[in-house]
């Protein structure tokens, strides 16, 4: 080797060994810095856990319980009412025109449109067993007629109040 290879050589190996120092020194900073700074939590993180920590229940006790008490079920009524079909009316025809009509008005699946004659034998039943199939659900060799006419947010009272509805406008 030549004598100006040799004096690169050095100074390539020192610039390299520089470069490999201040790597390290680089890391070992990172590595101190994040030991000593504590990470940024994001507000919906710590929404979440909160929510994941929180207790499953609560004591209710005395008259501030009882106060407490009263307030926690207003709350899940009101939010079991906000879930409500069609937001907890019983007027009949809104159902029925919003869900039930698209097969009672058609008589698709064998549903009896509303007419006396496709409605003589349910009736002869009696309104309870009518309720009951609406509410429950019913396969008979007719036809099908899903639970609730296949929205399980109706309530017991919204469907009654259809079935009235529909059996006072048979034709």
């Amino acid at each position: 080797m030549r004598n100006y290879d040799l004096e690169f050589l050095k100074r390539f190996s020192m610039v390299i060994g520089l470069l490999a120092v201040l790597t390290l020194g680089l890391i070992l900073l990172a590595a101190y810095l994040h030991t000593r700074i504590p990470p940024e939590v994001s507000p919906s993180a710590a929404k979440r856990t909160e929510e994941r920590i929180a207790p499953v229940g609560a004591v209710y006790a005395g008259e501030t319980g009882a106060a407490a008490q009263a307030a926690a079920a207003a709350a899940a009524a009101a939010a079991a009412a906000s879930q409500v079909a069609y937001g907890g009316t019983t007027d009949g025809a809104v159902i029925f025109d919003n869900l039930c009509g698209a097969c009672h008005k058609t008589g698709v699946g064998n549903a009896p449109t509303l007419t006396q004659g496709a409605w003589a034998a349910r009736i002869a039943q009696g309104k309870e067993t009518l309720y009951r199939h609406a509410i429950e659900g019913f396969t008979g060799a007719a036809g099908v007629m899903p639970p609730k006419g296949g929205n399980p947010a109706l309530t017991d009272e919204q469907v009654q109040a259809t079935v009235d509805w529909m059996l006072a406008n048979l034709q």
